[in-house]
């Protein structure tokens, strides 16, 4: 399993479509904050988002011999993750809209990666409560575009690959959430401590998958 942990997804699923299914648990650990992030970021409770993790991963599972290795698999994942958030709430709201805003693609970002113990210490429960509070405020369509690139720092084609929309509908998207946030998070942050999904929860969500993987297929 050490070994697993240094071979790229491809090689990984490889195996798997060869009957070692039980590697399926390296997928689970490395992909469990950002399937985390996006359900936490869609305001779905850490239960809710549970759920819809352990539904994408089966999901995934149950088809990833239909993989098209010529996307990233973890764009593939996320959509399916996305996917079953927009089922759950019932909702198909994201169209696309014409890029009329004046971007300033040289927004300053809302997070950095700065580790200094001011920082630290600034970075308090109740901060995260009121940034996670902060981001709820904002329309589905533009939270989403936030979480992805900057929580979950996918790059621009990414992001759109995922959502299935053009390039510059993510600039947009991303340009309004950051104007919508601006007032309320003027401080630096550090985006891998925003929604973190701590290596209890982890181990917690590979038993449940691994579980069920193992009563259904093996």
């Amino acid at each position: 399993m050490k070994d697993m942990d240094q071979r790229t997804e491809t090689e990984i699923i490889s195996c798997i479509l060869q009957g070692e299914k039980s590697l399926y648990e390296v997928i689970v650990r490395r992909f469990n904050p950002c399937l985390y992030k996006v359900g936490r970021s869609y305001n779905y409770n850490h239960e809710d988002t549970q759920d819809l993790m352990q539904d994408s991963y089966l999901d995934a599972f149950r088809c990833l011999s239909q993989f098209e290795q010529r996307s990233n698999f973890k764009t593939w994942l996320m959509r399916i993750m996305l996917n079953n958030c927009y089922h759950k709430k019932q909702k198909f709201s994201y169209k696309n809209e014409l890029p009329t805003d004046n971007i300033n693609e040289n927004l300053c970002p809302m997070f950095n990666n700065s580790n200094n113990d001011t920082n630290r210490q600034v970075y308090s429960r109740e901060l995260r409560y009121v940034i996670e509070k902060s981001l709820e405020k904002i329309p589905d369509e533009y939270r989403i575009v936030f979480s992805l690139r900057e929580i979950n720092g996918l790059n621009v084609a990414e992001t759109a690959e995922v959502l299935e929309i053009t390039e510059s509908n993510v600039k947009v998207r991303l340009n309004r959430a950051k104007v919508m946030l601006q007032k309320e998070l003027k401080k630096i942050y550090s985006e891998t401590e925003l929604y973190e999904f701590n290596l209890i929860y982890c181990d917690a969500m590979v038993d449940r998958v691994m579980k069920k993987i193992t009563e259904q297929y093996i």
